[in-house]
Parts: structure tokens; sequence; C-alpha cells
């Protein structure tokens, strides 16, 4: 199978722990449009719903639904996602983590706080991608955005739900600096976007996203979190993790081989 990456987007993605890739899924947005809104008709029980100031747009998001919903299922299986991954990480194995949709409504004043993935998360190792896919339009100053070879620190921040809250109060780990404050002292990353791009970010990047302050346009984006050959499983004892995946059984230190992170390649 011929390659889907370019080599400077390769390069671009394991030097700044971010990459932007225009076009890959062009085919595929319509399929998760639909995805979207079935979950948002029927969401989890995990679903987080932040509402905005004074009765402005809701920020919603859902995770784990792949199992369900069957355009989530058609896009993880089927499209190019798996190599794509494959090819940014070096990897000879590619398994799926979990599904994120994140919808940002007209006027949802709720800023996505900076933060790296992996401390929410119950896994280490390094090969390690997420596919951030934008259903709609994203402009320049609604875009995520990174804090470039971030993911290079060896640094774990304290996780915190999107309203600012502790996900783990006392868990021993240092606060997320200040980028916002001090976003001169960094290199920040962020691209505007059409559908059909991604950006393509390690699990220990810092990222974060501002509010979605225009009051017609939505912020639909539907990332996909895959793991690579150096992944185990890791039991955060008295931690909670999220997703929290409360029924996998495996042991510490384990492969990722379990039904909740089927095999996508390799």
């Amino acid at each position: 199978m011929a390659d889907l990456m370019s080599k400077e987007a390769i390069a671009d993605f394991r030097r700044d722990g971010a990459c932007v890739l225009r076009g890959v899924f062009g085919d595929w947005i319509e399929t998760l449009q639909a995805g979207v809104a079935r979950n948002l008709a029927d969401p989890s029980a995990d679903v987080r719903i932040y509402q905005g100031k004074e009765g402005a747009g809701r920020f919603v998001g859902d995770y784990c639904n792949w199992a369900r919903i069957p355009e989530y299922r058609d896009f993880i299986f089927n499209s190019q996602a798996a190599q794509i991954g494959r090819e940014l990480m070096g990897t000879k194995t590619v398994r799926l983590f979990h599904e994120h949709v994140l919808v940002k409504e007209p006027g949802a004043d709720v800023p996505t706080p900076w933060h790296q993935d992996q401390p929410y998360y119950c896994v280490d190792g390094s090969d390690t991608v997420s596919l951030w896919i934008p259903l709609d339009p994203v402009p320049r100053e609604r875009t995520l955005e990174f804090v470039a070879g971030s993911h290079r620190w060896g640094k774990y921040f304290r996780p915190e739900r999107f309203n600012k809250t502790a996900l783990n109060e006392n868990d021993g780990l240092e606060p997320v600096p200040d980028i916002e404050g001090q976003r001169g002292s960094y290199t920040i990353l962020g691209w505007a976007l059409e559908p059909g791009d991604a950006v393509a970010f390690n699990y220990m990047t810092l990222h974060g996203a501002p509010a979605n302050k225009s009051k017609v346009e939505q912020r639909r984006a539907f990332s996909l979190r895959l793991l690579g050959d150096d992944v185990r499983f890791a039991r955060r004892e008295g931690i909670v993790t999220s997703p929290p995946f409360r029924e996998v059984r495996l042991p510490h230190g384990a492969v990722m081989d379990a039904l909740e992170f089927p095999l996508l390649a390799g």
C-alpha cells in the first residue's frame, strides 16, 4: 500500500507533536456528520454538557460510542485513519483507543483549557496519535492550538475537567503553565481548517481551543484516538481516568489486547 503521509508531515508531527493534514478525510465528512447527529440525539451516560453563560450555546463532549453508532464504526474500520496513524507514529500496529466528539454550539463561550490528554488516560507509552477532524469550517481564531514540542517535555500536568475543576484532587501533579497569559513564551501552532482536513497530535502535546463566539456557526469535531506499538495499559490506583473504561480487566503494564481496543492495523 502506498504511503499516505509526506515526509514533511511525519517530521512535523514527530518534532512538534502536532501537524496539519489537508483534505485527507473529504470522503467521510457526511458519514461523520450523520454519526454525530445520531450521537447528540442519543448521548451516552458519560456525556458532558457545559452551558454557556446566560443561556448561550452548549459545549457538548461524548466518547466511546463507536460500538453503537454505525457511522463511527464505518469510519474507524474502513477509512485510511489507521494507515495515517501508523505512518505518523512509525509503528507496526495500530489499535483503537476511543473516539471523542466535541460540539461547540453557536455562542458556546466555554473554552477548551490548555491540557495534555495522556494524564487523563489509562495508558502509558509514547506511540500515540489523535486525529482531530472538523465537520464544519474552523477559522484560525476558533481552531485547536498546540504548544510545539511540549510532547517532549517529559511532564505530566494535572488533568482538569473543561470547566476548570480538577479531575482528581491532590493528585500530586503540577498545574498546566499559564500558556494563554504567556503566549509569547511558546511556539503556538494552529491552522484554519475545512471539513476533510485533520490535525494530528501526540497525547502528551499541550493543546487548547478558544470559545465559539460566533452567534450562528457551530463547531463540530470528531477526534479519533489511536495507539501504537509501545502503549501499555496503566492502572492508576485511586485516580479517576477519562474515559473510565469500567469493564476493562487488563493488568497494569499489559498490551492493550481487549475487545474495547480493537486492532486496526498490524
